[in-house]
């Protein structure tokens, strides 16, 4: 008897018109074979998985964005907010806040402090935002300064990625340069990659962009390159509009600025409050390892990490002429096919599936059970 193993791991992550008057945007100093997941796949709270094809979009959602009231509102600030009454923007109904931290490499707003932690008093989850000045310097470089001085991430409950500002160029009076900096999008495309890979390195988390989609397309060519960072899109009006190439829905929406009911922007976020909540942890972790013996398939998925995971689904397909005759708890089969629900797997525990195949007979094609969740996929093969 021959016993058949297979083993591997993934992290489970999370993972938009018309241009805005230029500076206006954001407020700033002049104005496995594992279980089958992508990096960028969402979890949703408790850590369950959210991928861009079966997600619902309560806040409502179209290839050109969501048309539906936002359901999940907040708010970005600066220092030319002002003081901010966080109780009253809490009462009003905010649930978040983005609030601007640094700017190039040598400016920090001086109510950062208060701003950031105000909205953290008032309940509010937050997070903090650089305005890029991608001619000043490298990406890397300004994200390093960020981090410095206020986007650092940690996985509190309460705090959400760092934002990367791009938008039209403010200072064009003074530094002489055109809304894209002086940039090629070659250049342009290769400062915003230094800046989200640095700040991932630093922080563990894709940075969120904020842009928009007149500005992605004019000075980066409209790159495909970045749909793993979560987006921000700024548009005002009544609907998001067509979103930026690369991406399939927005995250965030700033849809006014300073003309509704909270201080600063007016923003929307693309979800429930609980989606909104798992960008303020760290990721699940799933380990998925399995066994061949005789005509019984063994996938074994483990919680590594230190959050819950909750409705995991996993779907499996016999090849070879292997049919299912039986599944453990939690799956359903018919023929070849067989889906399965994991309800909640706790940190630093597991769950075992079994299934059991009636045999084809001998010789033959190859046969074996080929198991997924999403794009990555575990192959078994049979026992022989």
């Amino acid at each position: 008897m021959i016993t058949v193993m297979a083993a591997g791991v993934l992290a489970l992550e999370t993972g938009q018109a018309s241009a805005l008057p230029s500076g206006s945007a954001l407020t700033h100093p002049s104005s496995l074979a594992s279980v089958p997941f992508s990096a960028s796949t969402p979890v949703l709270a408790g850590g369950s998985v959210l991928s861009d094809a079966s997600a619902p979009a309560p806040a409502g959602f179209s290839g050109l964005g969501s048309r539906r009231a936002p359901g999940v509102v907040g708010t970005d600030v600066s220092n030319w907010t002002g003081d901010i009454d966080w109780e009253a923007a809490a009462g009003a109904g905010a649930a978040f806040a983005f609030v601007h931290a640094s700017e190039g490499v040598d400016y920090v707003s001086p109510r950062f402090a208060a701003q950031y932690g105000g909205a953290a008093e008032a309940g509010l989850l937050r997070g903090a935002y650089h305005f890029a000045q991608p001619h000043e310097s490298g990406g890397a470089e300004q994200a390093d300064f960020f981090v410095r001085n206020g986007g650092r991430w940690t996985s509190d409950g309460r705090t959400l990625p760092g934002v990367l500002d791009l938008e039209d160029n403010p200072y064009g009076k003074k530094n002489r340069l055109d809304n894209c900096y002086g940039l090629t999008p070659e250049q342009a495309v290769a400062w915003v990659g230094d800046f989200t890979r640095r700040y991932r390195q630093r922080t563990g988390k894709d940075a969120i962009i904020y842009t928009t989609t007149s500005w992605w397309r004019t000075c980066t060519g409209d790159s495909r390159a970045f749909g793993r960072n979560p987006l921000w899109l700024a548009r005002w009006g009544t609907e998001p509009g067509e979103l930026p190439a690369g991406w399939k829905r927005h995250t965030f929406w700033q849809s006014a600025d300073r003309s509704g009911s909270l201080p600063g922007g007016q923003n929307s976020f693309n979800g429930t409050p609980s989606q909104l909540k798992t960008l303020t942890r760290a990721p699940s972790k799933i380990r998925l390892k399995g066994a061949a013996r005789g005509n019984t398939y063994t996938v074994t998925v483990a919680n590594t990490g230190t959050e819950p995971v909750t409705a995991l689904k996993l779907a499996g397909r016999t090849f070879g002429g292997q049919k299912f005759t039986k599944a453990g708890r939690g799956c359903r089969f018919s023929g070849t096919a067989v889906r399965c629900t994991i309800t909640r797997l706790g940190p630093k525990t597991t769950a075992r599936l079994t299934f059991t195949v009636a045999p084809a007979g001998p010789g033959g094609p190859k046969r074996g059970l080929r198991i997924a969740a999403g794009p990555v996929t575990l192959t078994l093969p049979a026992a022989r």
